[in-house]
């Protein structure tokens, strides 16, 4: 639910700048690349440092790209499986990055054990989420349902982490990150279920 407003809206707030971003000859693509890898970058450099409220700023500023990228695809009429597919595998780089810095922070100078579970927990989970989909859609059937889509769990882990290295005692972030991984979960097993549904229809 969250995906479709915020997708309706940042598509209206970035049509200006994907505009100026085609004329100047950048393709969907690029931006697509860049956005990942500069989400990589921060997570990766800041969160195992400790440093939460920069490292979300300069994140959330690069996950912007992913719906820059779908409006300049748009507007050009040069959306394409390719794309999508792009557009998929590199989200699933991002998260990992995200959270695998959170598990390397918590792991090593953090010390916290508890906290490096959580985050492991929500890593695999989330991919195991976009996978329930991706191979139900491969087998012909769909998948479209679930408590925690990727933009809920976008925006809830920097939310917290963010928050977390501003003012939130620690203590938030790991309630976040344990109600991610339960809702994960749950979303991995309604999707399992409805899979199982269409399977077992009659031809």
């Amino acid at each position: 639910m969250l995906n479709r407003y915020a997708r309706a809206f940042f598509g209206k707030l970035f049509s200006p700048l994907a505009s100026v971003l085609l004329r100047l000859g950048v393709s969907p693509d690029i931006v697509t690349i860049i956005g990942t890898v500069g989400v990589c970058a921060a997570a990766l450099w800041f969160y195992p440092r400790g440093e939460f409220l920069v490292g979300t700023l300069v994140i959330t500023l690069f996950v912007f790209s992913d719906t820059l990228d779908g409006v300049m695809a748009r507007r050009s009429g040069r959306s394409s499986l390719w794309g999508a597919y792009l557009d998929s595998t590199l989200d699933r780089v991002a998260d990992a990055a995200i959270f695998g810095g959170l598990v390397l922070w918590y792991a090593g100078d953090g010390r916290n054990a508890t906290m490096a579970a959580l985050a492991l927990a929500c890593l695999i989970l989330g991919s195991v989420v976009s996978y329930s989909k991706a191979r139900a859609e491969g087998l012909g059937m769909t998948a479209n349902v679930g408590i925690a889509e990727r933009a809920e769990r976008l925006v809830a882990v920097l939310v917290a982490t963010g928050l977390a290295g501003w003012f939130l005692p620690q203590i938030v972030l790991g309630i976040v990150l344990g109600l991610l991984a339960v809702a994960s979960l749950v979303t991995v097993i309604q999707r399992m279920l409805e899979v199982r549904r269409q399977a077992l229809e009659p031809a």
